[in-house]
Order: structure tokens, then sequence, then C-alpha cells
């Protein structure tokens, strides 16, 4: 009597299910690299690909209305031009074709609103890019570096992101931007503003990165890096880092939505942008008073601010989910598809 090895199956007979042979690759995904992965998770969030296309259109309609670093733009009117007031300064648009030549309206002294708007964007923008990337940047690089070699160099570097915690950034904000801003003139003074504001709002990053890393530094993959030769730099930036990449993003994305109200609030105020140049607060700050007679003078203005910051955190979350594996959502209709085979 001979006994048949249960590994080898009989010529005719049905193998084993594909339940029964454990787990296998995800079918969508075999044969892709990484960044195909990624884009096509990005492009499956409808919401974050919505939200992509806004803020492309205000990116693209604030920087061509009015052009930029020299280039002009293609609409007739600055913010600097003093006209006359046509009918109170009422918005003259009526439909998406047609804008007449103050869509957004006019202001107390003539000037387009349109004009204002979109140069107040444009302002809003450069300072919310500039304390994203500086404030990412330095917030990671001190975060990783506390996390990973912890010791003196977690003792030093968290100290340091303590003494400027408790700087009141406000405050700080508002004296340099104003003192600043006097000495420089206006184009210089926006990008000042927003340097100061990525060097004082990276703390909350740095504190986010470091817990990150305290806890992937003590996972197997690391250990495995280190056996293998791999150097402290390349564990950082090649292991650790991709493997954090979804807190780094959401908080990104939240202190670029944050800057825009910062800047706004610093502006309303009077100690953000300074005129003759503008930003969106600073148009609402000074048309506040207007508000009950001309409330489009306040509508334009504060779309923008809501649409900025509001597309700012769906794309990021749209990020986070696209770069984290953890992040896959469950399609019942393809399950089922996949299920009917197995069953027949």
């Amino acid at each position: 009597m001979t006994i048949q090895d249960s590994s080898e199956t009989p010529r005719g007979e049905v193998g084993p299910s594909p339940r029964e042979v454990g787990p296998v690759a995800d079918p969508e995904t075999k044969g892709m690299s990484q960044g195909q992965i990624v884009r096509r998770r990005f492009f499956d969030n409808s919401a974050a690909i919505i939200s992509l296309v806004v803020f492309a259109i205000i990116f693209l309609l604030a920087f061509t209305s009015l052009g930029f670093a020299g280039i002009p733009g293609w609409w007739k009117y600055n913010h600097t031009q003093f006209l006359p007031v046509i009918d109170g300064g009422a918005p003259t648009v009526t439909g998406p074709f047609s804008w007449g030549d103050h869509p957004f309206g006019q202001d107390s002294i003539g000037r387009d609103y349109f004009a204002l708007t979109m140069r107040g964007a444009q302002n809003s923008i450069i300072i919310m890019l500039l304390i994203g990337a500086i404030s990412g940047i330095v917030g990671v690089v001190v975060g990783a570096c506390s996390g990973y070699f912890r010791g003196m160099t977690e003792a030093v570097l968290m100290r340091i992101t303590d003494i400027v915690i408790i700087i009141p950034l406000i405050v700080l904000a508002a004296v340099l931007g104003r003192t600043v801003g006097q000495a420089l003139g206006p184009g210089s003074a926006v990008f000042f503003l927003g340097v100061v504001l990525g060097l004082l709002a990276w703390t909350g990053m740095a504190r986010l990165v470091r817990g990150e890393f305290l806890s992937l530094r003590e996972r197997e993959f690391v250990d495995a890096a280190k056996i293998a030769g791999a150097s402290n730099a390349r564990i950082i930036f090649k292991h650790i880092l991709p493997n954090a990449v979804g807190v780094i993003i959401v908080n990104t994305t939240l202190l670029m939505s944050a800057a825009i109200l910062l800047e706004t609030g610093l502006s309303f105020i009077g100690f953000g942008v300074q005129a003759p140049d503008v930003s969106l607060g600073l148009i609402i700050s000074q048309n506040q008073e207007a508000f009950q007679t001309r409330p489009w003078l306040f509508w334009f203005p504060g779309i923008f601010i809501v649409l900025i910051c509001l597309t700012i955190n769906f794309i990021g979350d749209g990020l986070r989910d696209a770069f984290d594996p953890r992040q896959k959502k469950f399609n019942a209709r393809k399950a089922k598809e996949a299920d009917r085979p197995v069953r027949a």
C-alpha cells in the first residue's frame, strides 16, 4: 500500500482553492512600482482630485491674471490703479462668461476688486508655501535626529524646541513683519514674513516626527538594515522616513492651512502685509466698515480664504491615504466580484 504525498495533486483532480494556499499578492497592484501605486491610490480619492483641480485653478488665476516676477498678466487692471467708481462699486459679473469691467466690483476709492483679490491670493499663497516648506524641512530634520539618535542629541534638540515653543509667535511675527516691511518694501516683506513664520512654526512637526521615529526605530526592518551595514543617514531617509510620511504630510497641510489663517489675522490687525501691497486678510480689514452696505467686499476674499484652506486639507488627506499602505479602502463591489469564481 502506497501512501500518496499530500503535496502532490493527482492528474484530473481539482487543486486547493485560493483560500487554502494562504495570502497572495494584491492583483490590482501586482507588477507596479511604489510610485505607480501611490499615484493610483491618490487618483482614486475623488475629494483629493477635486481639491487639487480647484487649488490649481485658484493658483493659475491668481498668478496669471496680474502676472508675477515681471511677467505681465492678462487682466487689464492692477491692484494700484484708481478708477472712477461705477454703480457704487457693485460687481458686474452676471454669469460664468459675462464678467464685465469689474466682476468683483470696486472698493470705495475705485480700485478693481478682482485685481485686489488676485494680488491678495498671490501673497497669501506665497506665504503659505514658504511656511509649509521651511517648517516642514526644519521640523522633519529636528524630529528625525532627536528620535533616532536619542541621548544628548535628543536632549539638546528638544530643549531648543521648548525654547521656540514659548516664543509668542503672533507677537514676534507682528513686530518683525511691520519693522522689516517698512525697511525692505512691500515685495520683500511678503517673503520675509513667510520665512519668519516658517522658522517659528516647526515645533509641532518636530514633536510628531520624533514620536514616530521613536516607534519605528525599534522595528525589525531597522535592525536588519543595521546588520546589513546601512549608515544612519540611509536608515533615516530610506527606511524610517518613508514609513512616517503620512504623519508628515498631514501635519504639513495643517500647517499650511493654519498659515493662511495666521497671515490673515496678522494682516487684519495691521501687522502682516503692509499697504500699498495687499493680502486677503488686509483686504477684509480695509473694508470692514462697509460690511452692511457693500457685503461683496467680504464675500470674495473670504471665499478664497476658505477654498484655499479646504483644498489644502483635502489634498493632504488624499496624499496620506496614498502613501500609507494601512489606509487601503475596502471596496465591497470588488470583493464580491473576486469571490464569485472561488465559490463557483
